[in-house]
């Protein structure tokens, strides 16, 4: 049942806000007050790069371990919460009375299955052999359409998936999806691009084709011509696929038709008989995300020889499956996934690889998160972050009540929305019930794919149901937090409550611009220009004016315009429309964090701590959050594929449009961050 929350009025947050800016009853985890002073750069004016001046010895000083692409506050944070389940799984392993069956046994036996590399070297291929066998047996289409059904099963690929989601327009039914995908790829960008990177990608990817296929036992004098004709399906396939960027729009992506509509309208394809492969109930009607995408992907696959379909298929499942299989043909598959792609010089250690196997929603998440909950989550902290959450609700309310560009109409529905805003906080009410999945100490494959059904069934299952508004898409070990429009909702996982984000004992200030900020962030999310786009019931519907749309539009606009002009490569720039939602929700977090901040202090002056003011605490906390490096393997797949810009535009984008910032600092014209105050953006 949704919950609604009293939105707080200003005398109220002020009120709600004492709790938290109390002084801290201990010593702060980072530093004399919760930010890590020697990390500066002082060398650096704040007003010409702030992700410098607030970060730049540690981003001179730290080096990337040979298994990093990237590394940052939140790789700091998760290496804490890893050492935390690798605690938890000690224990585990040195027991000699867990209950078979029991949730402690699977969690034991599924880490050994994976760091038991003498059984897995002993197998070789063999474990996935079936799965080989049944590629190679494929001697018709009805085979064909069956292989892709099967494909989450086996670790393959497909250029077809249906997949069960919640209806944008009905929030209360689960809905199926029809998307399109099938690339090995990053992203389309790697298949098109002329650029000589990509090129370079390219002729590796060909190379590691032929070499999973080895593994296949596919060889031979043609074997080359064959990967290549592989990567000639791939680009095929990419061609017609949307780019990221029109993929974000939630209007351009909603197109429900009956199933029997599907059929007539894409009558070149057994969809019915992809939906039994994947043993998913054939809904009345469902969602194409693409519909103009369809017939030419139909195309290519009734162009493309079966033989070629075997190929991609085998190639797949042995990629797919590599990290589960022998030490040889798991590093074979790293020289190009890990190497290439990410930069990396070396894989994780087994421990690690081990854990986010086990504790990965798709593996036993739920059951290694009860376990966590129950050892590092302490009342306190929820305590906390519920008073957080709504002084951060009260600020968000002040702000939106004092936009000049938006009409009461629309802010009567905007207030209505953050009225109706549901946190969720440490974990869920309910685990996963993981009674029906066996797990062997010695069947590493065989886990995984007991496992890929169990997700498959509890997916399926929800076909023509009501949806489930009690459940988490994130398990409590993760550090991350996510804001979902279909339930109006933020949720926010144990393992993000601590320190640099979250510290009990550290000054408000830095709370507030760190874990603040966060909170902020993904309320923000409810009104980025994708989520404003969903009523304060989850329902996707106009709720605007039409001035008061095309006002907030003018502003994205140009906040996009800022972050198309940051370029970390030579050639190779953000794109400001692909991570517009996220820019959005740093820039209206920050500036409901900074409300919120001085709401707290009821008029009095913040002290000085350590030379620093208030302020200059509150924003170095938030550029802290955001510190890191990137190799730039990493850096060009994150600009080419993630909704989030690279860490040290979100450090310094927000703060060039936020007026407080240029006070703090005495930011002045003819500093490299300065903006005139008329091409600053305000949104939230």
């Amino acid at each position: 049942m949704k919950r609604s929350l009293l939105v707080l009025g200003i005398a109220g947050a002020l009120a709600a806000a004492t709790a938290i800016a109390a002084t801290p009853a201990g010593k702060a985890q980072i530093g004399d007050f919760g930010v890590d002073l020697s990390a500066r750069d002082l060398s650096v004016k704040p007003g010409d790069d702030f992700n410098r001046y607030a970060s730049g010895h540690w981003i001179d000083t730290y080096q990337l371990k040979d298994y990093e692409t990237n590394y940052g506050s939140f790789n700091q944070l998760r290496d804490r919460a890893e050492e935390q389940t690798r605690a938890i799984m000690d224990g585990l392993l040195a027991r000699k009375d867990l209950a078979p069956g029991s949730n402690a046994q699977k969690l034991r036996d599924y880490y050994l299955s994976f760091t038991d590399r003498a059984t897995r070297d002993a197998a070789g291929i063999k474990p996935l052999q079936p799965v080989l066998d049944k590629i190679a047996a494929i001697d018709g289409k009805d085979k064909l359409v069956a292989a892709f059904g099967d494909a989450g099963i086996d670790g393959s690929d497909a250029p077809f998936g249906f997949y069960v989601g919640i209806d944008r327009k009905n929030p209360d039914r689960y809905q199926v999806n029809l998307g399109v995908g099938g690339l090995g790829l990053p992203d389309r960008d790697y298949y098109l691009n002329p650029d000589p990177r990509f090129a370079k990608i390219r002729e590796a990817y060909v190379a590691h084709i032929k070499r999973m296929l080895g593994f296949a036992g596919i060889t031979g004098a043609d074997a080359k011509a064959r990967a290549e004709a592989v990567l000639a399906l791939e680009t095929a396939l990419a061609k017609p696929q949307w780019d990221r960027v029109k993929l974000r729009d939630r209007d351009k992506t909603y197109n429900v038709l009956t199933f029997a509509e599907l059929q007539q309208k894409y009558p070149g394809y057994d969809w019915a008989a992809q939906l039994r492969a994947q043993q998913m109930p054939q809904p009345t009607d469902l969602n194409v995300a693409t519909p103009d995408v369809l017939q030419p992907v139909i195309d290519i696959i009734n162009a493309t020889p079966l033989s070629t379909w075997r190929d991609y298929l085998a190639f797949h499942a042995v990629d797919g499956n590599a990290d589960l299989l022998s030490t040889e043909i798991d590093q074979a598959a790293f020289e190009f996934n890990g190497k290439v792609l990410g930069g990396q010089k070396a894989q994780r250690e087994d421990w690690k690889r081990a854990l986010g196997m086990v504790g990965a929603r798709n593996g036993l998440g739920d059951a290694l998160g009860e376990l966590y909950v129950a050892r590092y989550f302490k009342p306190e902290a929820k305590a906390a972050m519920d008073q957080l959450v709504e002084n951060l609700r009260a600020a968000l309310r002040q702000n939106i009540e004092q936009l000049d560009w938006m009409g009461p109409a629309t802010k009567a529905e905007a207030l209505r929305k953050l009225s109706t805003f549901r946190p969720k906080i440490g974990y869920p009410s309910k685990w996963k019930d993981y009674s029906s999945v066996t797990i062997k100490p010695d069947d590493l494959l065989g886990n995984a794919v007991a496992l890929r059904r169990f997700n498959r069934a509890d997916q399926n299952r929800r076909v023509g149901q009501k949806t489930d508004r009690e459940e988490w898409g994130m398990t409590p070990q993760t550090v991350n937090a996510y804001y979902n429009s279909a339930f109006n909702e933020i949720v926010f996982p144990a393992a993000i409550l601590q320190p640099p984000f979250f510290d009990v004992n550290a000054d408000p200030a830095v709370n507030y611009g760190g874990i603040g900020a966060v909170i902020g962030h993904e309320m923000g999310h409810g009104f980025d220009d994708q989520g404003s786009k969903s009523d304060a019931d989850g329902i996707q519907r106009n709720w605007w004016t039409d001035e008061d749309r095309a006002r907030f539009e003018a502003r994205t606009k140009a906040l996009g315009a800022q972050y198309d002009a940051y370029c970390p490569l030579p050639g190779q720039c953000v794109n400001g429309g692909l991570t517009m939602g996220e820019n959005i929700g740093d820039l209206g977090g920050l500036s409901m964090a900074y409300t919120a901040y001085q709401l707290s202090l009821k008029g009095k002056p913040a002290p000085v701590i350590d030379g620093l003011t208030g302020d200059q605490r509150f924003y170095l906390a938030w550029a802290q959050v955001w510190k890191g490096k990137y190799r730039d393997e990493a850096l060009l797949r994150l600009i080419k594929t993630d909704p989030h810009s690279p860490v040290m535009y979100r450090a310094n984008g927000p703060l060039r449009n936020l007026d407080a910032w240029y006070r703090a600092f005495d930011v002045k014209p003819g500093d490299a961050m300065y903006l005139p105050p008329e091409q600053r953006v305000r949104i939230w």
